[in-house]
């Protein structure tokens, strides 16, 4: 049965010719421990693309929801925070290893005739690496990535003439915001993997056309690259997995404040991959900026692909490419002189910056009936008159975070008789009952300059869950953020008793689970579940 499955296979697929041509490939005798670094570094590329797929089933990609959806799956997600870590460690993993392949394929003389396209095809993949630590560093939204982005952006656009349209492509012109993220989202999902997979299967195809190099004089006999190369490489990926096991298990990875793009305080600095390139900016001032951020890299980019043409002496034994060790000496020390600087001017005050995932932020330290003002506020479509302390350029009323308002008694016949309050005011009245203009006049008389940016953004599903609590008076018996009795129990820190299921099977049959509650069971729209519930699990412990 076996055999004509097998026998099946090979006629219908070849499949079985094709891994015997693979495995069993002639490699020189010279090829052995240093030449593992290609496989490391096409399973890093795997690992990213695997944990990246992970991610984004409960990644929400849009600002403000982009860093909500990653505190949800820190903090609920089973092995999330695990993932994110393998991700993130993972990413610079992949920088270094295919960094270390560029060397080694540099000081081994491979990229010598009939190898100049392979080099060439590696180099393109290692800007394509580099892209996607720069179109990632945005995705969580935090303070950290959103000042690096603008920097980024800014760079992007001193580019001799080409940097208007560079900022165009960006969406960076009218600062960094929701159609910056898309772009950026879209670059690092949708185009970097497929033009990967591409290059990569280019790339294998050109090594195996022209075989692996051969140490200069070596003439012995060939060898096959199963067993003792895939031994070698299956031994190296499973050293370079078991550190990024320990990274993602044991080192926190940073996660700070909700972008704020009214900070001007913070000082943004780039991955660690990157911090030579900031360190060198800083050489070059004034109308030389773009020296330091445009031309260097780009002619160092350009001599890295016309290597294989400038080097064409005839190969030797890697001990004696004086040449080219001392090229790739030079290399690394000034990398790291660069990055040990800029670690050395980083301010102490950056890492007070970088937020606690269990603190609470902004929207989560507001009341029930607040942030249900934050949905009344949004279903009756405000923000299309007023702004909230952002660009109120277009906007008919003033901005309602700069705005002195009474008190809520004078709000609530602002809403019903908007001309009476305001003469000649064109706002129409807004069609709520009384309990939600209640809301809505606690959310405007909480929100101030200071908070306006972080009230905005937060996520749809709080806003439309803390509606639904307030709707069916859950605060008639549990407390939330200090509002509401305590005759059943306090709602924050619900995400560290109960898991989400429970939660969700409560609502449905709490006599189940809590024998004697008085609570009754409620039979929501899943839609509607799944907001009260994300809400419910989304506060901070109790204050």
């Amino acid at each position: 049965m076996n055999q004509r499955i097998r026998q099946w296979l090979e006629d219908r697929t070849g499949i079985e010719t094709a891994i015997r041509h693979f495995l069993y490939e002639d490699i020189p005798a010279s090829a052995g421990w240093h030449q593992v670094f290609g496989s490391v570094a096409l399973f890093s590329f795997l690992l990213q693309a695997v944990t990246g797929i992970l991610l984004a089933f409960n990644y929400a990609p849009t600002p403000g929801e982009a860093y909500y959806s990653l505190k949800y799956i820190i903090t609920e997600v089973t092995a999330g925070n695990f993932i994110r870590g393998l991700h993130h460690w993972g990413a610079s993993i992949m920088i270094i290893v295919v960094v270390l392949h560029m060397c080694q394929v540099f000081l081994w003389g491979a990229h010598k005739k009939p190898r100049e396209a392979t080099w060439m095809v590696g180099l393109v993949l290692l800007l394509i690496t580099l892209a996607y630590g720069l179109t990632g560093y945005l995705l969580p939204w935090d303070n950290r990535a959103y000042w690096g982005t603008v920097v980024a952006t800014q760079i992007g656009a001193k580019a001799p003439l080409m940097g208007s349209y560079i900022e165009r492509l960006l969406g960076s012109e009218n600062g960094i915001g929701v159609v910056t993220f898309a772009r950026f989202f879209s670059i690092h999902v949708l185009i970097l993997p497929p033009v990967t997979m591409l290059l990569i299967a280019v790339h294998v195809f050109l090594v195996r056309k022209h075989g692996v190099a051969p140490a200069a004089g070596d003439n012995l006999p060939r060898k096959k690259f199963f067993p003792g190369q895939v031994f070698k490489d299956t031994v190296a990926i499973t050293a370079v997995f078991l550190v990024l096991v320990l990274m993602a298990a044991l080192v926190k990875v940073p996660l700070g404040r909700l972008a704020d793009p009214t900070d001007t305080s913070y000082i943004p600095r780039p991955d660690w991959y990157f911090l030579f390139l900031f360190q060198l900016l800083k050489f070059f001032e004034g109308p030389l900026e773009v020296v330091g951020s445009i031309i260097l890299p780009t002619v160092a980019i350009g001599v890295l692909f016309a290597v294989p043409f400038l080097d064409r002496g005839k190969a030797m034994p890697v001990l004696k490419r004086t040449s080219a060790m001392f090229a790739v000496a030079l290399a690394a020390l000034g990398w790291a002189a660069l990055t040990g600087s800029a670690i050395q001017s980083t301010p102490a005050m950056e890492e007070e910056l970088e937020a606690d995932i269990d603190n609470p932020m902004g929207w989560q330290q507001l009341t029930p009936e607040e942030m249900a003002g934050i949905g009344y506020f949004r279903r009756e479509h405000c923000e299309s008159c007023h702004a909230l302390g952002g660009e109120a350029a277009g906007k008919i009323g003033p901005d309602l975070a700069r705005t002195t308002r009474r008190n809520a008694a004078w709000l609530i016949q602002h809403f019903k008789q908007p001309a009476n309050m305001v003469p000649g005011s064109p706002m129409p009245p807004v069609h709520l009952n009384a309990s939600q203009m209640n809301a809505l006049a606690a959310f405007l008389l909480r929100l101030n300059a200071r908070n306006a940016e972080a009230l905005k953004e937060a996520p749809a599903y709080a806003a439309d869950g803390a509606v639904i609590y307030q709707s069916q008076r859950c605060g008639v018996c549990h407390q939330v953020n200090g509002s509401g009795m305590k005759t059943a129990p306090v709602l924050n820190g619900l995400a560290r008793r109960r898991s989400r299921d429970w939660v969700e099977q409560h609502f449905a049959e709490p006599q189940k689970l809590s024998p004697g509650t008085p609570m009754p069971p409620y039979r929501f729209p899943r839609k509607d579940l799944d907001n009260l519930t994300s809400y419910l699990m989304a506060l901070p412990d109790a204050p």
